[in-house]
């Protein structure tokens, strides 16, 4: 059976996560994943309480999304956190739309940039990537795409692939798959509602209850490196289902 975690960002709506992650070990989860807002502003007691609280459970932080500021800003402060909490790969998971280049070029050198902040987490022993969303899927002047050009500027990036966004960018996630297979590292396992469903939700749904070809999927992965899947849901409105649809059905294939 394949080792399942889970976005703590899915829970941000329902804290105290010392509350969430009882939940998810009774559940089945093995992991969890973190986030910038969460540890960011933790003191080294602050950490060592959060590594206290995972260990209690039988939880581990394997993975962990930081931002673009941390990691060019403070790498060193990046890598505290990650030792203290066990994390062994960092995924910078997002560019506001105000930052985002408008050409092929542009993102190309946003790869370089990736490349070039993520040396010193590489140096650590860490695994480095980028985690995308949709914007990188459109198709740009020359008929590329974002998500190619940073690939391209990035060779050692590995990627997070969120594989609902690449659906929701229009993309075909099997094809991906196959082109860029030996770049992803985890995976992001999300479910999208059916059209005009879940609108409360972001017209997300838990994993198994929507559209997304998981078992499919699950198939084309295994011929990747792969080592992390992670359930997220971006606007859940009950947790508890969340947490035990997801992982029922995510066993299942």
């Amino acid at each position: 059976m394949t080792k399942l975690g889970f976005q703590l960002y899915s829970a941000r709506n329902f804290q105290p996560f010392s509350d969430i992650l009882p939940k998810l070990a009774a559940a089945g989860y093995s992991a969890v994943e973190g986030y910038g807002a969460m540890y960011a502003a933790l003191d080294d007691a602050g950490l060592d309480a959060l590594k206290s609280d995972l260990d209690k459970n039988g939880l581990t932080m394997p993975t962990a999304h930081f931002g673009l500021d941390m990691i060019e800003g403070d790498p060193a402060k990046v890598i505290r956190i990650a030792k203290a909490l066990g994390i062994e790969a960092v995924y910078c998971p997002y560019l506001l739309p105000d930052q985002r280049p408008s050409d092929a070029s542009g993102w190309f050198a946003f790869g370089q940039r990736l490349q070039a902040a993520g040396k010193p987490i590489r140096d650590a022993g860490l695994i480095f990537g980028w985690h995308n969303h949709d914007f990188e899927f459109a198709t740009l002047e020359d008929d590329s795409t974002p998500q190619e050009q940073i690939l391209a500027g990035g060779p050692e990036l590995d990627w997070e692939a969120d594989i609902a966004w690449v659906i929701r960018g229009h993309a075909d996630p099997f094809a991906w798959i196959e082109s860029y297979g030996k770049r992803i590292s985890a995976v992001h396992v999300k479910d999208i509602a059916p059209a005009g469903e879940n609108t409360d939700e972001d017209g997300w749904a838990d994993v198994g209850h929507g559209t997304v070809d998981w078992k499919g999927l699950m198939a084309a992965l295994q011929g990747t490196k792969v080592k992390y899947f992670v359930v997220e849901h971006d606007n859940p409105k009950d947790i508890d289902r969340l947490i035990s649809r997801s992982i029922t059905s995510f066993n299942a294939y």
